[in-house]
């Protein structure tokens, strides 16, 4: 006699809703739990958003799968929001369940929503759309991402809630005006809790320095605008009278879309260099301000700095940090036409 084994706690996917979007809020003691949830409909994919409100996430999820005709599944969630509000209160708790619950992938993405989340998920309710939904589409490479938009995976928010010299930027999002999701920049994490939030353009170094494309990111200058084909970042860091240092290059290749006043090459190049210097400086002096280490500067420095001392690098080392930039611009193409050197 054969003993198999059966799949016996197994339901049919047809049974089983897929959320793609999770959003929470806080009101009061109570979390309010928004789930979009994507249904085919004449060809198209519609989207519903259902709410509940509770003490945890989890009772929220019991609850309205109990209200629904079939089970709640949150394995296929793709991307997750908070507001404002409760990013500054703090999502330690919140990240650490989704960890400790394993019924949310790690891999899910993770933004911050400068408005009520009621209202934003009210304005995706009745919008159709071809394949999958609008938010999770802004986020894919393969369709609506730039490359100013974090990409930020709950995972690496849990790892910057317990890291002594990393932190972590997500992305911040409200309605548009005149399209439905509109990017203001990111909002910066420093041990789960919202410290600020850093402009579009900044937030395009941020993904520069952590190795993301920013191909196709255009630059608009005084004299010309230009497009970046492609990046290489260098590292060194040291320590002098216990004091960090940190040494940085940039190469930039660009091809020349537009110019004013029949600019020369070399004018482009010392335009952008100085732009880009000054965006950078502006960034770390952001980052020492509220004490986030976003770009995660002390993971550089572990071999210099006993591991004793590691938990005082946002207070004693950072700082002190001095930072030199070396910024060189390659211009790989100046369209059909050509444009004097000098």
């Amino acid at each position: 006699m054969f003993i198999l084994s059966g799949c016996w706690d197994n339901k049919d996917i047809n049974h089983r809703v897929m959320p793609v979007v999770l959003g929470v809020t806080q009101q009061d003691e109570n979390y309010e739990v928004y789930l979009q949830i994507p249904q085919p409909a004449g060809g198209q994919i519609e989207t519903i958003v259902v709410s509940g409100t509770g003490k945890t996430v989890n009772e929220i999820i019991d609850h309205i799968s109990a209200n629904m005709e079939r089970s709640v599944d949150l394995l296929h969630v793709k991307v997750i929001v908070v507001d404002r509000e409760l990013a500054e209160k703090g999502v330690k708790d919140l990240i650490s369940g989704f960890i400790r619950s394993r019924d949310i992938s790690s891999k899910a993405l993770f933004a911050v929503i400068d408005q009520d989340l009621s209202t934003f998920f009210g304005a995706m309710t009745s919008e159709p759309k071809a394949e999958g939904t609008i938010l999770l589409d802004f986020f894919e490479k393969s369709a609506g991402w730039d490359p100013q938009i974090a990409l930020t995976r709950i995972w690496e928010v849990y790892r910057s809630i317990y890291s002594y010299t990393n932190d972590v930027a997500v992305p911040l999002m409200k309605l548009g005006k005149t399209t439905l999701v509109e990017h203001t920049g990111s909002a910066v994490i420093k041990n789960g809790v919202m410290m600020g939030d850093i402009s579009a353009n900044k937030t395009l170094l941020y993904n520069a320095f952590n190795g993301e494309s920013t191909l196709g990111k255009i630059e608009v200058l005084d004299d010309a605008s230009v497009m970046i084909l492609g990046e290489k970042m260098k590292f060194k860091s040291k320590l002098e009278e216990g004091k960090p240092v940190f040494s940085l290059f940039l190469k930039l290749k660009v091809t020349i879309l537009e110019t004013i006043n029949d600019a020369s090459e070399n004018e482009i190049k010392k335009e952008l260099e100085q732009l880009l210097t000054e965006r950078y400086q502006s960034l770390f002096e952001q980052m020492k301000e509220s004490g986030s280490d976003i770009l995660g500067i002390g993971q550089y420095f572990r071999r210099e700095i006993p591991r004793d001392q590691l938990k005082e690098w946002r207070s004693v080392y950072f700082p002190e940090l001095k930072v030199d930039f070396d910024i060189e611009i390659d211009i790989q193409n100046t369209g059909n036409l050509k444009i004097p050197k000098n």
